[in-house]
């Protein structure tokens, strides 16, 4: 098969395309013939080395959407052929609260959807939902997984709320502003560019304000009618954490699934205790967070935002086009 292989840490150039062996499934698993699969943040940080346990070489890729190739045995045979998206969410473990000690995802060490075959576990494997394509499919995986987490079982968002979402265009992010409009919930964000802000306008959002406006916090908490958010989702962190702790209302929560900006300069306790506020660590999700997550688009009215696709071959450019930051919602990659 041909596959994105990386041998070396350091800028997209690294990723290149090789000639790979074709996986075999052993027992319990599915091999998957992908067409299309899609980039995270993840990928970035493990191919500059910013992640931990790297190991080289590695097909890199946690996203991915195909056709049920071949089956081990125990698996039941009738999933060969079937439209399928994969859960990059592997042994998650018994417990709902928390993933257990075989936790991984998809991408490493485990090899990735960089490629025209993967092998997972056959249970990681989920019907592609009707009426979407394959780049669509692709998009939906880890990032809508780590936004339902975040933003139902976690944060426990609901119809009648306002759930403020800083830093809009992300994958996370995007798939937040969608499930919360989809539960009845306001939604408000920020970015620092005024397209993005009217795109997310576009998709439902109620109000924005430019984060690099000083007056920010103060906008957003006008737009919740004074009080701020019930509910914060963050994956930005640094400064915009202690910013969005001064923003909760009381009895406010706020679901931490990143920090893309770096970790958070110290953080004044003071508004934990006295506002009463819930906050939450969240990574990934379980299996029924997937199942769940994905019986969203089941009606056919909700579709992942795609911001681009590229061949395969062009990964590096895929890649450079999320280190611009400039992308609102998925970058894909089309497999042949």
């Amino acid at each position: 098969m041909k596959a994105i292989v990386l041998r070396d840490l350091g800028g997209p150039e690294l990723l290149r395309l090789e000639d790979a062996p074709d996986p075999t499934p052993g027992p319990g698993e599915a091999v998957v013939r992908l067409k299309a699969a899609a980039l995270n943040h993840r990928d970035v940080w493990i191919r500059k080395g910013q992640y931990a346990g790297i190991k080289l070489p590695i097909i890199l890729g946690s996203d991915g959407a195909g056709v049920v190739e071949a089956v081990g045995e125990g698996v039941d045979g009738s999933l060969v052929g079937g439209e399928v998206l994969i859960n990059p969410s592997l042994d998650w473990g018994p417990d709902e609260r928390a993933f257990g000690p075989d936790f991984r995802i998809l991408g490493l060490p485990d090899a990735g959807t960089y490629a025209q075959l993967v092998k997972v576990p056959a249970t990681n494997v989920h019907s592609k939902p009707a009426g979407l394509g394959w780049g669509e499919a692709a998009a939906i995986p880890l990032a809508g997984l780590t936004a339902y987490r975040a933003l139902v079982s976690r944060a426990k968002a609901k119809a009648g709320e306002t759930v403020f979402i800083p830093g809009i265009g992300g994958g996370v992010a995007t798939f937040a502003l969608l499930f919360a409009r989809k539960l009845g919930a306001r939604v408000l964000v920020t970015s620092g560019s005024e397209e993005k802000l009217e795109r997310a306008r576009a998709l439902g959002a109620d109000g924005g304000a430019c984060y690099k406006d000083a007056g920010w916090v103060d906008k957003i908490r006008e737009l919740s009618g004074g009080q701020g958010p019930d509910v914060v989702i963050d994956g930005v962190g640094g400064e915009t954490y202690n910013q969005c702790l001064d923003l909760l209302r009381p009895g406010g929560r706020m679901a931490t699934f990143g920090a893309t900006t770096g970790p958070v300069p110290k953080m004044e306790t003071r508004r934990l205790f006295w506002k009463q506020l819930d906050l939450l660590g969240t990574t990934m999700g379980s299996p029924a967070d997937f199942a769940a997550m994905l019986a969203l688009f089941a009606d056919g009215s909700l579709h992942p935002v795609v911001d681009r696709a590229f061949p395969l071959a062009d990964a590096p450019a895929a890649h450079r086009r999320m280190d611009e930051a400039g992308q609102f919602g998925k970058i894909v990659l089309e497999i042949p």
